[in-house]
């Protein structure tokens, strides 16, 4: 008898074990999703500010290959006067 409740016991901890691996893998993957989730809003919330950010320093300042363009056209146009 005493080998019979033995091997009982004993595969009811090996079932137990597996029943709680499951468990704990069910939670992992659960909070893996989660944490997923939450980067990938983060993301795309900094990134609209990101593009935000961008679209309105491009409409308060004319870029910087503009400016060059000018002050180089006045320096030439000063030049072909002179000579």
């Amino acid at each position: 008898m005493s080998v019979n409740t033995d091997e009982a016991r004993r595969r009811a901890e090996t079932l137990f074990k597996k029943e709680q691996q499951l468990r704990e893998a069910e939670q992992a993957m659960t909070e893996y999703q989660a944490e997923l989730h939450a980067t990938r809003q983060k993301t795309a919330r900094l990134r609209a500010l990101r593009l935000a950010r961008d679209a309105a320093s491009k409409k308060k300042t004319p870029p910087a290959d503009q400016k060059g363009a000018r002050k180089l056209q006045g320096k030439l146009a000063g030049e072909s006067q002179q000579a």
